[in-house]
């Protein structure tokens, strides 16, 4: 996107999308400011190779020189969808303990607050076991490492709930933060459609209220640092994990409002991870969400590319 002619008007909220980088880790944020954002999510590698990106000092530097220009905080960073900690008796096991200390390694350079990781699968082993080996791997991938100076907290996010799957529910995710409280600084990363799908009643008013009373009995919403942003392609309870549009698939545009304007939630960081599937998806999604925050009177531009189109809205019903 061209640079705005004048600063994007902003909500009282922190609100962002995941962001490409392209180019380098410090385009990210030059692309959050001109989508709107002053909040933002990046891989710091590859999601999918094993192969670690370097990342030169020059390049963390230029981040940091962007994020306090646009003041764009926090810093999320996503773990590699190759990480299973929980994996035990994986091959894979000691690949993944590596590749996530790099994540560490890259997030601490690159003065990120938030490193969020999928808690990992169990299979072949109970989940008990599975719970202990992701806290255990977590904890010697950071063996050394200086989270707290840093200012760098690992974020474990909830899953949709499949088998063998690690997160299904805001009780394994309170369990792995307890374990691990006492090895690395820890938060809670709360995923709309993961919640969704994994049988969660996020979308009506009664449903919504107990949900948040279930996150604030088991995580504690105080510990609930980023919050993503997903529509669900697919039913409540499905356990698939498709994201939709914001307001174009089965959790729908009241939800979110709710969330947002939720004093509960206000100290958090909202992360959109919707698909591109046409140019602009990513600008029209982060204009849905500053849209439904009170008080954000966005310009006529904004507004016209907030609405949903009316295909998607269809299909919905």
């Amino acid at each position: 996107m061209p640079a705005p002619t004048e600063p994007p008007k902003l909500t009282s909220r922190r609100i962002g999308i995941h962001t490409s980088t392209s180019g380098g880790p410090e385009t990210a944020a030059e692309r959050a400011y001109r989508l709107g954002c002053n909040t933002f999510q990046i891989f710091s590698s590859s999601p999918r190779m094993w192969r670690p990106y370097t990342i030169a000092g020059s390049q963390c530097e230029a981040m940091s020189a962007l994020r306090s220009k646009y003041d764009l905080k926090p810093l999320v960073i996503h773990t590699s969808y190759l990480v299973n900690v929980a994996g035990a008796g994986s091959p894979f096991l000691e690949k993944s303990i590596a590749a996530f200390r790099g994540e560490l390694e890259r997030a601490i350079a690159l003065c990120a607050e938030y490193l969020v990781l999928h808690p990992g699968s169990f299979r072949n082993v109970t989940r008990q076991v599975g719970l202990q080996c992701a806290a255990d791997s977590i904890g010697r991938a950071a063996d050394g490492l200086d989270l707290p100076q840093g200012g760098l907290k690992v974020t474990i996010e909830n899953t949709a709930g499949a088998e063998y799957s690690l997160g299904g529910s805001f009780d394994q995710v309170a369990e792995l933060l307890d374990r691990l409280r006492s090895v690395v600084p820890v938060a809670a990363c709360i995923d709309t459609c993961h919640s969704h799908v994994s049988g969660y009643d996020v979308v009506s008013p009664e449903g919504y209220e107990e949900t948040m009373r279930q996150l604030e009995s088991t995580v504690g919403l105080k510990n609930v640092a980023v919050w993503h942003c997903n529509d669900a392609k697919a039913a409540r309870g499905s356990k698939l994990d498709r994201h939709q549009h914001i307001g174009q698939g089965t959790i729908g545009t009241a939800a979110f409002k709710r969330l947002l304007n939720d004093p509960r939630t206000a100290h958090a960081a909202f992360i959109a991870e919707t698909p591109i599937d046409e140019p602009g998806d990513d600008l029209r999604n982060i204009n849905a969400l500053k849209s439904l925050v009170d008080g954000f009177e966005a310009p006529p531009a904004l507004s016209k590319a907030a609405k949903p189109k009316v295909k998607a809205a269809k299909a919905r019903k």
